[in-house]
């Protein structure tokens, strides 16, 4: 009997052409160059094999290819030679302009949203972030159905008025998929309904909130794991993490506060996923302080730095009524003199940033510190205990900023302590024997 061959069950690897259209007059802030590069670690972060790139210049929109019928076919002999099994196009496509380009270059066609929508569905862990990234998918898809069903005859003859199957087909996913989309936002009501009530269970205990946000892969998560002593997910990839993480962290003096990391953003972000993950993002809008984490190291760091801030408006997020930190990650890949450089661009902010390395830890000191400050809003009071007092002191240590400490000769203990009034009307209920003065 002849031994059975092994089946080899993973799936090919997939080979993709990216191609960047320059518009011009179209996103002077940043090269074609770094587009495409950015455009090429989406494809990188989905397992497909980049075997060629090219920047199409896009002097007038064709509204049936989006490029011209030369370009077309020049694009179409790459993806031939290249043996490609799927074209990304950077940019956003109609559904007619998708599926002529699937007929032109006979093979799978897939724009920036649905690259993006199909990273967050493949990285969405949670299920909240499930209920979201299938929430923006169906939204996506919606306008798409036509795509479906050009097999189907779209309209009988005659004088009837009766449509055709096709058209029948098409009618009914769409209210299926406008049942479902009803659903989804029904469930997603109801997450956003235990957020809030997990929140205002988290403002009952006086720790302030800072939140993380930034640039996809600006080394938010490296940042957290470094300040909290957590594992989350950190990779050099567009997209590591995707659903939000709370872990404490400890501030100098020992006083503890909630951090948060929350998704990247990116330029163009789909608007399907930015209302979807608006429930989500709201951890930015409710905290004390919002860390602006930059690779300051990239050359597009200016301009990814304004994709954050247009994000966080259509979010609703007053970028000037809060307090919000730059934290300018990734100094330890500038060369020695860049570096001095960005010490002193740092210094001379306003508000003032913080330069560091969230690998090396060079910096996250004098971070913990800025993060102190901004939360320690209120004026110190003296708080003093009587002997046996332990546990109150414990307390102030714990839910407050310790600022100086003197004890007296008979075992009592001054404490000039910064604490929030919520924290400091709990401290006055739990310990009704100390004395605190100057409030």
């Amino acid at each position: 009997m002849k031994p059975s061959k092994s089946v080899d069950r993973e799936a090919p690897v997939q080979g993709a052409v990216v191609i960047h259209p320059d518009r011009e007059g179209k996103g002077v802030s940043r090269s074609a160059e770094a587009r495409l590069d950015e455009a090429v670690g989406l494809a990188l972060a989905l397992d497909l094999e980049v075997r060629e790139t090219l920047i199409a210049n896009l002097r007038q929109i064709t509204p049936a290819t989006l490029f011209g019928k030369g370009k077309v076919a020049e694009i179409g002999g790459i993806i031939e030679l290249a043996e490609a099994d799927v074209a990304i196009v950077d940019d956003s496509l109609t559904p007619v302009q998708q599926r002529n380009l699937e007929k032109a270059w006979n093979c799978k066609v897939i724009d920036r949203t649905g690259l993006i929508l199909e990273i967050f569905a493949r990285r969405a862990r949670t299920r909240e972030g499930r209920l979201q990234v299938e929430l923006a998918r169906l939204s996506y898809e919606r306008s798409r159905l036509v795509r479906t069903w050009t097999h189907l005859e779209r309209q009988r003859g005659g004088f009837g008025v009766m449509g055709g199957p096709g058209e029948t087909q098409i009618e009914t996913d769409r209210r299926l998929l406008a049942d479902k989309i009803r659903k989804l936002k029904l469930e997603l009501t109801e997450v956003r309904r235990t957020r809030t009530l997990q929140r205002s269970a988290r403002k009952r205990h006086p720790y302030p909130t800072v939140a993380l946000v930034g640039y996809t892969n600006a080394g938010k998560s490296t940042l957290f794991n470094r300040l909290t002593r957590a594992e989350v997910v950190a990779q050099d990839m567009l997209f590591a993490t995707l659903d939000p993480t709370l872990r404490m962290l400890k501030l100098p003096d020992g006083r503890p506060a909630i951090m948060s990391d929350t998704v990247g953003f990116i330029s163009d972000l789909p608007h399907e996923l930015v209302e979807a993950f608006r429930a989500t993002l709201e951890e930015v809008k409710e905290a004390d302080v919002v860390l602006h984490v930059r690779d300051i190291a990239s050359p597009e760091s200016a301009a990814q730095a304004g994709d954050v801030r247009e994000v966080l408006t259509r979010l609703g997020v007053d970028m000037e009524d809060r307090s919000i930190l730059e934290v300018w990650n990734k100094i330890d890949l500038l060369p020695a003199d860049d570096r001095e450089v960005v010490r002193g661009d740092a210094r001379r902010a306003h508000p003032p940033a913080i330069p560091l390395s969230a690998v090396t830890g060079e910096g996250c000191d004098a971070l913990l510190e800025a993060i102190a400050a901004l939360v320690d809003e209120a004026p110190p009071v003296d708080v003093y205990t009587p002997v046996g007092e332990g546990a109150a002191i414990a307390w102030l240590y714990r839910h407050g900023r310790v600022l100086e400490r003197q004890e007296g000769k008979d075992g009592s203990v001054r404490l000039a302590v910064s604490l929030s009034p919520q924290a400091l009307g709990q401290f006055e209920q739990q310990f009704p024997g100390a004395e605190v003065r100057g409030h």
